[in-house]
């Protein structure tokens, strides 16, 4: 039977873990690149040959790729890598809604795969009862990419942020980190990567 709802009537998966997320492939390595926002990747597209696509953005400046996949992905194949999207799992959100966001990142990344695009996934958490189900789905020894944004005002989001950091490094040992937004002085590492700043990219001329 074809399923005709939650985009399964175009891609379905094997599922890992409890809620079945769709499993991401590793990446192995990130060639150097310049990287925009997806809100800059259908005006950027005829140039994007050298180019990598993040989702550290607002989540509705990105819900299309989900609400129309069709649309969107023969656009992010022209770039030479792509990150996951990045779709909010805040700690005061309904645990229901924060994993259905690891799925639907998950299962659109586990689609550009299968449409031959280079993924670069993606790893959030909230708190640490998402570690149960956060990291499902996502390949060992891959370069990632995370974001800091919104994570180091206070002792308590720094404390929480570091704790996903480090279960991250133990489960998926990634090969390089790219990371979008200040980098705290408790990582370091020859593979951490600094790939953007979300302050810049919004006060950027002509940001949509």
């Amino acid at each position: 039977m074809k399923l005709l709802f939650e985009n399964l009537q175009t891609f379905m998966t094997a599922g890992a873990g409890a809620w079945d997320i769709p499993a991401i492939e590793p990446t192995k390595m990130v060639l150097a690149c310049e990287w925009i926002g997806f809100n800059y990747a259908n005006q950027y597209a005829s140039r994007s040959a050298g180019e990598g696509v993040h989702f550290f953005l607002d989540d509705d400046q990105f819900q299309r790729v989900w609400n129309r996949p069709d649309k969107y992905a023969p656009i992010l194949k022209r770039y030479k890598c792509v990150c996951s999207p990045d779709f909010s799992m805040y700690t005061d959100m309904p645990r229901a809604l924060q994993i259905y966001n690891h799925y639907r990142k998950h299962w659109c990344a586990a689609y550009w795969q299968e449409l031959g695009l280079t993924v670069i996934p993606t790893i959030s958490w909230s708190d640490k009862n998402s570690f149960a189900w956060c990291f499902d789905g996502e390949p060992r020894e891959s370069v990632v990419a995370i974001g800091t944004t919104g994570t180091q005002q206070s002792a308590k989001t720094r404390a929480a942020f570091l704790d996903g950091y480090y279960e991250m490094q133990t489960r998926l040992s990634p090969t390089q980190i790219l990371v979008y937004g200040a980098i705290p002085t408790e990582i370091d590492g020859d593979n951490i990567i600094k790939i953007g700043d979300y302050s810049a990219a919004h006060f950027k001329k002509g940001a949509r």
